[in-house]
């Protein structure tokens, strides 16, 4: 009988470089100290004006967040895999015109919404062709069919307006409320993050997105079908987009040719400051909310606390720029970390 000498024990982990340890803790922080800032910027808000938190103020801070939530929910897809769709105020604006056209004299609710999500979805469809096909840079696609979307909506618009008297009142009304301080609005928009979340985290497709943006070349040589799932991003994206419009006519009830005009760039904005980084491969749906909620947050703090809103634009830019110098410290910290590991091991 044949005795098998026993293997070498197996050697214990070395321990992790301090330098490891703080990317762990600014990924695994990074949403935690946003969400901090927002509690401490309305708390004292709160103590400059005991109005700010009533049941209506609170249901405006909701409403106010709900739409850009949404959108940048599925900027965030898309930034992930290292692109960025800069078209999804041009697809909010003509999607809220083409619902508002179908509810006019009475038409169905629910039919006007999905023709606003298929529209965005197929402005969605065209950017994902042009990008994922066509290998055309995403920075060039989107701002091209931003221009596109735009001229569409403004020759078809032209100088027309639909107002909250065009609409069905039930449309309005649900578009304004809500179950006490919670509106109807921020209910689908938390039902939309949370199963694109579920997505990104539980299904293959969605931890693809995410090897994608880390290295599109090792993803592809892994088997990842590349193009199919840029292309499904973008695609999300622009049904978002779609859906986010249908939204938007519900709660303001009024559209025109300049309705979401400049909104790709506060969405941008939202997801980088929300821990998207920008370089791709690394972030969350969660953290893109919590950004548009702060963001949206502001233009609510500022005038409770008698400060002009002209302070609004400077105080995103100044998040923003800080939003990139973490991340970019952070990817120091990464290849720092990687290298003495790669030393440490041979």
């Amino acid at each position: 009988m044949s005795v098998t000498a026993p293997g070498p024990a197996p050697a214990t982990e070395a321990p992790r470089s301090s330098g490891t340890r703080l990317v762990d803790r600014v990924f695994r922080m990074r949403e935690l100290a946003i969400l901090v800032v927002f509690l401490a910027m309305i708390a004292l808000t709160q103590a400059g004006n005991s109005e700010f938190l009533s049941e209506q103020g609170v249901k405006d801070l909701l409403l106010n967040a709900t739409i850009l939530v949404l959108v940048a929910t599925g900027q965030s897809l898309v930034v992930i895999t290292r692109n960025v769709d800069l078209s999804v105020g041009s697809t909010l604006g003509i999607s809220a015109f083409a619902a508002g056209t179908c509810l006019q004299g009475g038409g169905n609710s629910v039919l006007a919404v999905v023709l606003a999500v298929l529209l965005g979805v197929g402005c969605g469809l065209l950017n994902g062709l042009l990008v994922s096909l066509g290998q055309v840079p995403a920075l060039v696609v989107t701002l091209g069919t931003l221009y596109i979307i735009r001229g569409i909506d403004s020759i078809w618009v032209g100088s027309r307006q639909i107002t909250a008297a065009d609409l069905p009142g039930g449309f309005v009304d649900f578009g304004s409320g809500g179950i006490g301080a919670v509106p109807y609005l921020a209910l689908i928009a938390l039902a939309v993050l949370a199963a694109t979340a579920y997505y990104l985290k539980h299904y293959a497709g969605g931890r693809e997105l995410y090897a994608l943006g880390s290295s599109p070349e090792a993803a592809r040589l892994a088997g990842i079908p590349v193009r199919r799932r840029v292309l499904a991003a973008y695609t999300f994206c622009g049904g978002l987009a779609g859906l986010a419009g249908a939204m938007y006519l519900a709660r303001f009830g009024n559209v025109d040719s300049g309705t979401g005009s400049g909104y790709e760039l506060t969405v941008v904005s939202a997801v980088v400051v929300g821990g998207v980084v920008f370089t791709g491969g690394s972030g969350s749906v969660y953290g893109a909310a919590l950004g548009a909620l702060l963001l949206t947050s502001i233009n609510s703090v500022l005038p409770a606390l008698g400060i002009g809103s002209v302070w609004v634009l400077a105080i995103n830019g100044i998040l923003l720029l800080l939003a990139i110098a973490v991340d970019r410290v952070v990817a120091l910290r990464v290849a720092s970390a990687l290298k003495k590991r790669n030393a440490r091991h041979g």
